[in-house]
């Protein structure tokens, strides 16, 4: 099931940065129970249906730069870039399996910020 997983994560998250899936593409992929859960703005979103809504109302979706997938399984993490035009935002995304099918994602959001000088001599 590893390998299907990751294709599927591959396509929905594509490297090149390019969202390529429709709303209705995406409603596919996930389960019927599935679950989003965003902690920094405290949004729970139940049921594949009310993220296909969600999507398909959403005015501006930002483009992605998937910097890495790691995992196996059925549970995974993403790690990448938003940019919302005015806005940047690291992501961490924790994706659930169930049957093949995605059924829970915990998206974490993190904003840039300069690392202080005294860390230089420590960072490449």
């Amino acid at each position: 099931m590893t390998d299907k997983n990751r294709a599927l994560l591959e396509r929905l998250w594509p490297m090149d940065g390019q969202l390529a899936l429709s709303a209705e593409a995406e409603y596919e992929m996930r389960a019927d129970d599935y679950i989003l859960e965003m902690p920094q703005s405290g949004e729970r979103i139940i049921g594949r249906d009310k993220m296909r809504a969600m999507q398909q109302e959403y005015p501006a979706p930002p483009s992605i730069d998937v910097h890495r997938i790691v995992g196996a399984g059925d549970h995974f993490v993403l790690l990448g870039r938003a940019d919302y035009g005015d806005e940047t935002y690291h992501v961490a995304n924790i994706v659930e399996f169930t049957n093949g099918r995605i059924s829970r994602e915990t998206r974490l959001y993190g904003t840039p910020f300069e690392p202080p000088a005294w860390r230089s001599k420590y960072a490449d």
